[in-house]
């Protein structure tokens, strides 16, 4: 009871605060200390992962809303995008042999979180604005598309490639793209945690019921420091939570 209480702690911890700061997914974070440290099922685990995620995104949405920094909008363009395109994506993996899964999501974590410490997002609010209604919303669907593409057919990185794109891609403000992100995580999120449990049950409820408090706790901590945070800092401490975790996922899969 008291290992299972740890490393629920530990890996909800890791979640949220990715979550909070970085918009990234709980999946790949939860998942893998589940699978390695419990013995768990990997199926069980992504959905406990999946549930944890739910909640703790919606809470990071809500704290970036309220301070203004989230593209509802678009984010909802984005949204459907990448819902109809992870379906169309597995669809296509599953036509073509040995896919690719899993280290994709940990290396770009890695990347992602070294590129946001060595050359930050300085993007303003009203360079955002400078872009056109109409060009926002088709960049919105397209990188919804590649998304939802990418997700479906190597079953990992949705959230941190939805920060990439529309940070590199979109042009948003780091709070913004963070905030946008996790708008979408909830909802991808919610429908992938019903399906799990629709299909394969319930799973173990203690460690369902540790996950997703650790990790709604984390995630509300870290938005709120994030939401207050300068550019520059938040650029910083983004980079280092993703490289940090990154690095502890790596270490992690290559346990298992």
């Amino acid at each position: 009871m008291t290992s299972k209480l740890l490393i629920c702690f530990l890996a909800g911890t890791g979640a949220g605060l990715g979550t909070g700061f970085a918009g990234m997914s709980a999946a790949a974070v939860i998942s893998p200390m589940l699978i390695t440290f419990l013995g768990m099922p990997a199926y069980e685990a992504v959905g406990i992962a999946l549930a944890s995620d739910v909640l703790a995104s919606a809470v990071s949405a809500y704290t970036y809303g309220k301070n203004k920094n989230l593209d509802i909008k678009n984010g909802l363009v984005m949204m459907a995008a990448v819902l109809i395109f992870t379906l169309v994506g597995s669809w296509v993996a599953s036509k073509v042999p040995n896919r690719t899964m899993g280290s994709f999501s940990v290396f770009m974590t890695m990347l992602l979180g070294i590129k946001f410490i060595v050359k930050p997002v300085m993007t303003t609010k009203e360079t955002m604005a400078a872009v056109s209604v109409k060009k926002r919303l088709v960049q919105s669907a397209v990188c919804g598309t590649a998304v939802g593409f990418i997700c479906g057919f190597i079953g990992a990185g949705g959230g941190m490639m939805m920060l990439l794109l529309l940070t590199s891609v979109l042009g948003y403000e780091l709070k913004t793209a963070v905030g946008t992100s996790v708008f979408i995580m909830a909802f991808t999120a919610f429908t992938g945690a019903v399906s799990h449990f629709a299909i394969g049950g319930i799973p173990d409820t203690r460690c369902l019921i540790f996950c997703v408090a650790f990790t709604l706790l984390w995630a509300r901590i870290a938005a709120m420091l994030a939401n207050k945070a300068s550019a520059k800092t938040l650029n910083r401490a983004t980079g280092v939570v993703l490289t940090i975790l990154g690095a502890a996922i790596l270490t992690v899969n290559l346990l298992r």
